[in-house]
């Protein structure tokens, strides 16, 4: 019998920090794996493309770089010393379709998210990646304030 996953939605924030938290913890009690996900989005990597305006120039693999060191190296490292199977992923996109894709292709069996503690006005204006996975991910999902 293969051990359950468990799906983990990192961002580098605190309630990112803390869903990981609360997924190892889960997970050592109930010999799960957890892999932890965190995805790039390129919608704020697109330049306006204004009149006499050149793009920036964007270099990939430092952003790669720049995100392994602030996303996923904090907590491996917080958590080298436990017996578990713990993994990482970086993927480019749309976070809410890529990490939708994720728990389809890696048959997860539940997805932690952080959640941000903001008003509703401003989540019903805005939108939340958490909202939109919680309304649209077909798992137990676990938000995490």
């Amino acid at each position: 019998m293969t051990k359950p996953l468990y799906l983990v939605a990192v961002d580098g924030s605190e309630w990112g920090r803390r869903a990981a938290d609360r997924a190892i913890h889960l997970a050592e009690k109930t010999h799960a794996k957890v892999k932890l996900v965190t995805v790039i989005d390129w919608s704020y990597l697109q330049p306006m493309i204004l009149e006499g305006m050149e793009p920036p120039i964007f270099n990939k693999e430092a952003e790669e770089k720049n995100v392994i060191g602030k996303v996923f190296t904090p907590i491996v490292e917080k958590y080298s010393q436990l017996d578990m199977h713990l993994t990482t992923e970086m993927l480019w996109g749309d976070p809410v379709v890529e990490i939708l894709d994720q728990v389809k292709e890696s048959h997860a069996v539940m997805l932690f998210v952080g959640r941000q503690g903001r008003s509703r006005i401003v989540d019903v204006l805005l939108g939340s990646v958490a909202n939109k996975l919680a309304h649209r991910v077909g798992v137990p999902i676990v938000l995490v304030p």
